[in-house]
């Protein structure tokens, strides 16, 4: 009998024909994610899960899928996956960590010029309100000659800064490993602390994990020491701010205006996690949202599935995967 492989999320149908090759896929046929309850129901006797950011796999999900070998995330942050649990019941973790970055990058750059620019405020105007020719209104602020403070330096951090390179914006970064020099002068970025980077940024970009030490990162102390009118956009975590501060920092006109592609309530590791955004935040006009798509690209996402089903095909005939969190052979 072949292993049974449960997707949890819609994926092209290319990627259920290669699992078929050596499993048996269940997922579902609509764009559209399972529920936690859906997930558990057919993984009971799965022998690997194809996992998407909407999972959470924890004490309780393992000890109730005796059978799984291989958890396969489609991502690359896996905060919301214990690896150590894993390990503990013999399961494979693994993530798609080099196929994320550039589309990432892209939309991060794309939240930036639409934020700044009140692309999304002024699209929503012309609907409302019709358009009767030019006003002298929806003035913002331009990338050329801004400085941009860019939390955390990682890949998708260098990958956000060669592309405002090209808008002729002046780069700082904090992060807590320097990177090397050269890589300093080939991106024209210059470290900064914390306090330092807030102060200075007119744009701020959160490219942060969520960790115990980002957790919160941007809260309303540390908002209250941004450059008066400065843009925030977030593309790493939603837990790195703390919604409500960045609600009242708005209001306050401590911020300009705020865009992000991730949002707390998805941190689902986390025990006091909101279960939705402020509504503060989604009422005030100087906000864009997107609902997580730093890598909602049609060839991306395929290609990031067809990487996941691949490490679950090398788990089931007993090789090591490509990338793996753990190692439950240890």
């Amino acid at each position: 009998m072949p292993d049974k492989v449960v997707v949890t999320h819609w994926v092209d149908e290319d990627v259920l024909a290669y699992l078929r090759r050596f499993a048996e896929p269940v997922a579902p046929e609509e764009r559209t994610v399972l529920s936690r309850a859906e997930v558990l129901a057919q993984a009971r006797d799965a022998s690997a899960v194809l996992a998407c950011m909407a999972d959470r796999v924890d004490e309780e999900f393992l000890a109730a899928c005796p059978r799984l070998r291989v958890i396969s995330a489609a991502l690359k942050g896996f905060d919301n996956f214990d690896a150590d649990a894993c390990a503990h019941h013999g399961v494979w973790l693994t993530i798609v960590p080099d196929l994320l970055t550039e589309p990432t990058a892209d939309l991060a750059v794309a939240l930036t010029l639409d934020v700044t620019r009140r692309v999304t405020e002024a699209d929503r105007h012309v609907r409302a309100h019709g358009f009767a020719g030019w006003r002298p209104t929806f003035y913002g602020s331009g990338l050329t000659g801004a400085t941009v403070g860019l939390l955390g330096m990682g890949e998708v951090g260098r990958a956000v800064a060669r592309r405002l390179g090209g808008f002729g914006c002046a780069l700082r970064y904090a992060d807590p490993r320097p990177l090397p020099p050269q890589e300093e002068r080939r991106l024209g970025a210059r470290r900064l602390e914390l306090g330092d980077l807030l102060a200075t940024s007119d744009i701020v970009l959160a490219l942060l994990p969520l960790t115990a030490e980002t957790h919160h990162l941007l809260d309303a102390a540390a908002l209250a020491r941004c450059k008066p009118g400065a843009y925030l956009v977030n593309v790493g975590r939603g837990s790195v701010v703390d919604e409500h501060a960045v609600a009242g920092a708005l209001s306050a006109g401590t911020l300009a205006g705020y865009a992000a592609d991730v949002f707390e309530l998805e941190d689902w590791a986390l025990p006091d996690r909101p279960d939705r955004i402020p509504p503060a935040l989604l009422a005030h006009p100087r906000t864009v949202f997107t609902p997580h798509l730093g890598s909602a690209v049609t060839a991306v996402r395929r290609e990031i599935a067809f990487a996941a089903a691949r490490q679950i095909e090398q788990v089931l005939a007993g090789e090591r995967p490509d990338h793996p969190v753990n190692d439950p052979a240890r």
